[in-house]
């Protein structure tokens, strides 16, 4: 990897604020609101998911509030038809899970997805010329798709587990720099791991308050689900809806009573 740049070693060298303290920050907006339904992206992306598991995914995601519901590119139009009317985005991944293709192809399946309906897209980064260090090309490939998807809102994958933390840091700066509106942990398929606690504060702080940070990838309780919204994400990404129902939807206890029953977390480990 290239020795950081000053503008990552400064974010590094930022105390990390990891201390419970019960509030409910800034980036998740109103504490009186009830459940977290809002901050999750619904997902069903096994290469195997059959047209009916699809359309269970849609229906769930619709029964539950949810921000969106993520499927690959084959399924958008479908699952965008079954959203109509709810309020629920239709999110689309590209180039996923490896971001390892063309950018031209990323290009195209971003203006395919769009074009079948789809009003969020999640990108997965190009992985190994991040680990080159060859951080414009990186940015080239996050811009040519943020260029097609235009007001379509793009979150970029950058698979953190395989990330160093001034590689965390820079991917995060790179792909806002590019004009993506989140970033985001992981794709959830890759042996590598998922979302962690310590990297989303990471990117949290590198973002600031007014990006979005998703975490994906492990978030499967709601406890984990809680923890990573207090962290910094203000979206997840998760199978696992259904299993968070107490804390989802208009019957669900507030963000300020949640918040408040949640225990302090261990600290990070040495380097984030």
């Amino acid at each position: 990897m290239t020795t950081p740049s000053d503008r990552v070693t400064k974010i590094l060298a930022i105390p990390d604020s990891h201390a419970w303290t019960g509030a409910v920050p800034p980036w998740l907006g109103d504490p009186a609101q009830h459940g977290i339904g809002g901050f999750i992206d619904h997902t069903l992306l096994r290469p195997e998911a059959t047209p009916a598991e699809i359309d269970h995914a849609a229906q769930q995601g619709r029964e539950l509030g949810a921000a969106s519901v993520c499927v690959n590119g084959r399924w958008v139009e479908r699952v965008r038809k079954a959203l109509e009317g709810s309020g629920v985005k239709t999110c689309a991944v590209v180039g996923f899970p490896l971001g390892a293709m063309a950018t031209s192809v990323k290009a195209d399946e971003a203006r395919q997805a769009i074009a079948d309906g789809a009003t969020e897209l999640d990108m997965v980064m190009s992985l190994g010329e991040a680990k080159a260090g060859h951080w414009d090309l990186v940015a080239k490939d996050i811009a040519a798709v943020i260029a097609v998807a235009r007001k379509v809102p793009v979150k970029v994958i950058l698979e953190t587990a395989l990330l160093a933390p001034a590689e965390i840091v820079q991917a995060s700066l790179v792909a806002v720099d590019a004009g993506a509106v989140f970033v985001k942990t992981s794709s959830g398929f890759h042996g590598g791991g998922g979302a962690t606690e310590q990297a989303v504060r990471l990117m949290r702080r590198t973002v600031g308050a007014s990006i979005g940070v998703k975490a994906s990838g492990g978030v499967r309780t709601s406890e984990m689900a809680i923890r990573f919204l207090a962290g910094g994400a203000n979206r997840l990404g998760t199978s696992a809806t259904r299993d968070m129902t107490a804390i989802i939807g208009t019957r669900a206890p507030t963000l300020a009573q949640l918040f408040a029953k949640l225990p302090d977390p261990a600290p990070p480990p040495q380097g984030y």
